[in-house]
């Protein structure tokens, strides 16, 4: 298994994609505003808030917890410019587990997941 950090960076942009995909979808065409937008689910907060909501709803698979604790535990180096560090290592976390679900190339896992995050 990919270190972390790696899947969280490899993550971090797949769901960024979807977010944007999502966004388009919805029919926002000024560029502005999908930025506003996409910033309320990729930020460290946003994801915060949707890991959370998976967590608390039982979403997730053992095997997708075990990714997303090993992320937010893992010892970095680097302090978050925008937000305090619990917020930080569950948004790592959270992209650790989309990092996953895509190399593992399981794409169809990824869309329930974002699809559940995204239900009001």
């Amino acid at each position: 298994m990919e270190n972390a950090l790696v899947l969280a960076y490899l993550g971090d942009s797949v769901y960024e994609v979807y977010i944007r995909k999502y966004l388009i979808a919805k029919k926002i065409s000024k560029v502005n505003n999908l930025q506003k937008e996409a910033i309320k689910y990729v930020s460290a907060k946003g994801q915060y808030e949707q890991i959370n909501k998976l967590i608390n709803n039982k979403f997730l698979t053992d095997e997708e917890l075990s990714v997303f604790y090993r992320a937010r535990n893992h010892k970095t180096n680097s302090k978050p410019k925008n937000t305090d560090i619990i917020t930080y290592k569950y948004a790592t976390g959270f992209e650790a587990v989309i990092g996953y679900l895509y190399l593992n190339k399981n794409n169809q896992r990824i869309e329930e997941i974002i699809n559940f995050c995204l239900e009001g």
